[in-house]
């Protein structure tokens, strides 16, 4: 079963990789929560890849870009990136842990606030997930978080295991509570990505957490 919130009209959640036609309907997903609900903006050292999205996602085989469509719109976004995190400003034990090539990052897990609590982050992890499953050289699937974005904290750890609680570092500097996870890889066959695409089922308001619950992917 599909899933409409209810101020939308009837028309069912699609999931699938995104295409050029997406890239401003997520760019726009993205900017708005830079700006709106993280409260700090664009930053230029955190965000090259929502300047340079096809480049970025669209571009690399072993990157990929999720959206969630509703009624002709882009109302979330998920991505994949094989990079780990920066050394600084992590600690450098964490940048060896998680090496870029072998680290599938997942990034960009954002959605309008009109669409949330529908279990579309959720699904979108999962997909995630996947994607780097399936796709040859990845042997980790690493994020981060600012546990201080309302649900954050709770949505990952229902879904990751915590690796590094980096609040007391302040690594992003003040007001940015980062705290490190690690999801558990997928045993999966791998399958064509140009035939993925799904129908988000109705999860109702259980999916509490399910906001804009990602940080960086630097």
């Amino acid at each position: 079963m599909t899933h409409a919130p209810q101020n939308a009209p009837n028309t069912a959640y699609i999931v699938r990789p995104a295409t050029v036609a997406d890239v401003e309907g997520a760019r726009r997903v993205m900017l708005d929560t830079f700006y709106r609900d993280f409260g700090y903006g664009y930053v230029p050292e955190w965000h090259r890849d929502v300047v340079d999205i096809v480049g970025t996602y669209l571009d690399d085989p072993r990157h990929l870009l999720l959206v969630t469509v509703h009624g002709g719109e882009v109302v979330a976004t998920t991505g994949v990136r094989s990079i780990g995190p920066a050394h600084p400003p992590h600690p450098r034990w964490l940048a060896e842990r998680y090496p870029p090539g072998t680290t599938a990052q997942v990034v960009r897990v954002y959605v309008k606030a009109e669409h949330r609590r529908h279990g579309l982050a959720r699904t979108l992890v999962r997909r995630a997930c996947e994607f780097a499953a399936t796709t040859p050289g990845y042997d980790s699937i690493y994020l981060h978080t600012n546990v201080h974005v309302e649900g954050a904290e709770a949505f990952w750890r229902s879904m990751a295991k915590e690796v590094f609680d980096a609040r007391t570092t302040g690594e992003h500097g003040p007001g940015v509570g980062t705290v490190h996870f690690e999801i558990p890889m997928p045993h999966l066959t791998p399958a064509p990505l140009a035939a993925r695409r799904w129908h988000v089922p109705d999860l109702g308001r259980q999916q509490a957490t399910d906001d804009c619950v990602e940080l960086t992917e630097d």
